[in-house]
């Protein structure tokens, strides 16, 4: 288990990274994360939803999604409360209080889960959440040393040197885990080193000296990991692009809501050097630019209260008036419409609200979640496509006339506005298909370099594992698996 002094400290990274280096050994890798936190999910083969660095793990390891690798996944909906997802499916919503109190009763179907993985893998990589020595939560905990109690796993305490104070972190953690926590650390790993790594020698020997733990590895930066989903919308500032220096740019804007989800839409864009593309945060204006992106929600009628309170929405009015394009995925798709109506309190009080404007649509919020990969052609130009639904709510409404999508098993997904200009759909991963994308720069004046991006991604994931092949010592890890 490799468990953090902090988060974004590189767990999920690291174990994708592992589970392809052990992949490629000839090892069965399965990836497990007890308990997540994400609104960048992704559909699972068995009909469920997990976090996206589960899903990129298993891409890692060559297997296909599974609810157990990540059976709980908390969403959160609020700056306090979360919608709680349990084997893929909602199981129910928490305030973060009340949570903790409830968390505990999980601890069987995430043991059930792991068990499930053992009983098919060689190795299973399990990533821990936030920190190793949140001792507020250390109670009822099933993310952490709880769970690497219950199930008898030894773990990796990984440190950002990169962050600064790695050596307090490390010696820190040590220092607070309780003695019954701490015997079950068999190690720890510096991540992030930029420059000379022999100018921390040192470093790793005192941490060495002052824990008892075994040196494990100084990992360097590796930058190319910019290719790789996120997961935490806290990184999407860095996401974004500056395109080449050459030829007509096509300039993107999305607008990075409160609650944005699955914002790995994006990632096949910003790599396109014909493509600048921007991720928009609070307190500054969309900018002039050739495309509006509006990206999914996971509490869309909050977020797009969110929008219209940074004025937002008198952007894109005026994106629209100088006859610029807009699109709308999933929650963006729900706010371009007229109406957005949530009976049952789904995502937050019941009620309804006006949405945009821009599509001749409706939205209803239902209990029912769409989970399912999809395959399909745009319905202008036969372009192909393939992505995923995860949904509640129904669209309908004249514009629903003009689909944007046309499913491979005949049904029709999305809507266009009568001038053509504004459109959206329920289909997360529409830019991934290399024709679909090229087609859309196509309409926007630009170019694609039609990349592969799938190819882009697993072989950055090879390069990755080769990476830490090179500054880890997995042997030994191997050694301490049990």
């Amino acid at each position: 288990m490799l468990q953090g002094t902090g988060s974004s400290v590189g767990k999920s990274l690291l174990v994708a990274g592992l589970a392809r280096a052990f992949t490629r050994r000839g090892l069965a890798v399965r990836p497990f994360k007890p308990q997540n936190m994400s609104n960048n999910a992704a559909v699972t083969a068995d009909g469920g939803e997990i976090g996206r660095a589960q899903a990129l793990q298993a891409l890692a390891a060559g297997v296909p999604l599974s609810v157990h690798m990540n059976p709980v996944l908390l969403k959160p909906q609020t700056e306090v409360g979360a919608q709680i997802i349990v084997r893929g499916r909602i199981w129910g919503q928490a305030q973060a209080r009340d949570y903790q109190s409830r968390k505990a009763a999980l601890l069987p179907a995430v043991l059930e889960s792991f068990r499930h993985l053992k009983a098919e893998a060689d190795l299973v990589l399990v990533e821990g959440a936030g920190s190793a020595s949140e001792l507020n939560l250390r109670a009822g905990d099933i993310a952490n040393m709880g769970f690497a109690q219950a199930a008898d796993v030894p773990v990796a305490v990984i440190g950002d040197i990169d962050r600064g104070g790695v050596i307090a972190a490390l010696v820190g953690t040590h220092t607070v885990l309780a003695p019954e926590d701490r015997a079950l650390v068999v190690g720890f790993i510096v991540n992030r080193m930029r420059g000379d790594p022999t100018l921390f020698h040192d470093g790793m020997a005192m941490i060495a000296e002052r824990t008892g733990w075994r040196d494990l590895g100084l990992v360097p930066h590796f930058p190319q990991a910019r290719a790789l989903p996120a997961e935490d919308a806290m990184e999407l500032a860095d996401r974004g692009s500056a395109g080449a220096a050459t030829g007509h740019m096509v300039t993107i804007a999305v607008p990075m809501l409160p609650r944005i989800a699955n914002f790995d839409d994006f990632d096949p864009l910003a790599a396109e050097p014909g493509v600048r593309l921007a991720m928009v945060p609070a307190g500054e204006p969309l900018p002039v630019c050739d495309l509006i992106i509006l990206p999914g929600s996971k509490a869309t009628i909050a977020d797009l209260a969110a929008l219209r309170a940074q004025g937002w929405d008198i952007d894109i009015a005026a994106h629209v008036r100088r006859g610029g394009w807009v699109l709308g995925i999933c929650g963006g798709y729900q706010m371009l419409g007229r109406t957005i109506a949530d009976p049952d309190g789904i995502e937050g009080p019941p009620g309804q609200v006006d949405g945009l404007g821009l599509l001749n649509v409706h939205t209803v919020l239902t209990g029912d979640k769409r989970l399912v990969e999809v395959t399909g052609t745009s319905a202008a130009d036969a372009s192909p496509l393939a992505g995923y639904e995860m949904h509640v709510g129904a669209t309908t409404g004249a514009d629903t006339a003009r689909p944007l999508v046309r499913l491979a098993d005949g049904q029709a997904d999305g809507a266009i506005s009568a001038d053509g200009r504004v459109a959206g759909c329920y289909i997360h991963g529409l830019f991934t298909a290399t024709d679909q994308r090229a087609a859309w720069l196509g309409r926007l004046g630009g170019t694609s370099d039609r990349a592969d991006h799938a190819a882009r991604v697993d072989a950055t994931l090879d390069g990755l594992a080769a990476h830490l092949e090179a500054h880890m010592d997995l042997d030994t890890i191997w050694s301490l698996a049990r």
